[in-house]
């Protein structure tokens, strides 16, 4: 007995000893499990980045947010869309055409894998938008069929030639009709992406060439500092 019981002391198994040891055991992975899922958490949390890291990665926040003036245009459902209908989400605003050879598609492109970059939650409150400069082809529904090839979520909005330009000029996106030598015409607009804040107000754009990683960090780093 003297034996048995003096191994047991030196192989510290006896039934305090053996308490003591898991419970020391069950600290450790708890505080393991803490420290990772904070790590785990910190990670998933935007980034917030200057002003200055914005421009660099291609973003340009505006230093006070700008109300925009009333307008009225047409979705590509065939509703009003008007200054309000621009609250409430994010808004990624992108000017252009059906009939753009190149710079539309490719932006709606990029636009669709930044979207697809974004979590579920970020996802549900992002919206991204064409707006036709082009109103004399593009109706509601040549614009519903083009931006939804692109991605089921995104939305057209056109209307009469005059309401587009006011609009535009508040977002300082330039466009005018050229004609074709063979009679037709192109439209050369601006190719920046103009990002309107949830309250509906111009808060930044993005510059091109797009990138969807840069994006994303800009985005989500101003999203995160917006005092909406």
């Amino acid at each position: 007995m003297e034996t048995t019981a003096s191994q047991e002391k030196l192989l510290g198994s006896s039934p305090t000893q053996k308490r003591g040891i898991w419970l020391t055991v069950a600290v450790l992975i708890l505080f393991m499990i803490a420290v990772v899922a904070g790590f785990l958490h910190k990670m998933s949390q935007p980034r917030v980045i200057t002003d200055s890291e914005l421009r660099l990665n291609g973003a340009v926040k505006l230093e006070r947010p700008r109300i925009l003036s009333d307008f009225e245009l047409v979705d590509d459902s065939g509703e009003a869309f008007r200054t309000g209908s621009l609250s409430g989400n994010w808004t990624l605003v992108f000017f252009g055409f059906t009939h753009c050879p190149d710079i539309c598609p490719t932006t709606l492109a990029t636009l669709n894998s930044f979207y697809q970059t974004l979590d579920e939650e970020t996802r549900a409150d992002t919206d991204i938008l064409l707006v036709s400069v082009d109103p004399k082809r593009d109706g509601p529904q040549q614009l519903h069929d083009y931006v939804r090839y692109f991605h089921p979520d995104f939305r057209g909005v056109t209307g009469e030639f005059l309401n587009l330009k006011r609009f535009a000029n508040q977002l300082n996106v330039p466009f005018n009709k050229v004609p074709l030598a063979d009679g037709e015409y192109t439209v050369d607009h601006g190719s920046q992406v103009v990002l309107i804040n949830p309250r509906g107000h111009y808060h930044a754009f993005f510059k091109a060439p797009l990138d969807p990683a840069k994006m994303k960090l800009t985005y989500r780093s101003m999203r995160a500092t917006f005092n909406g």
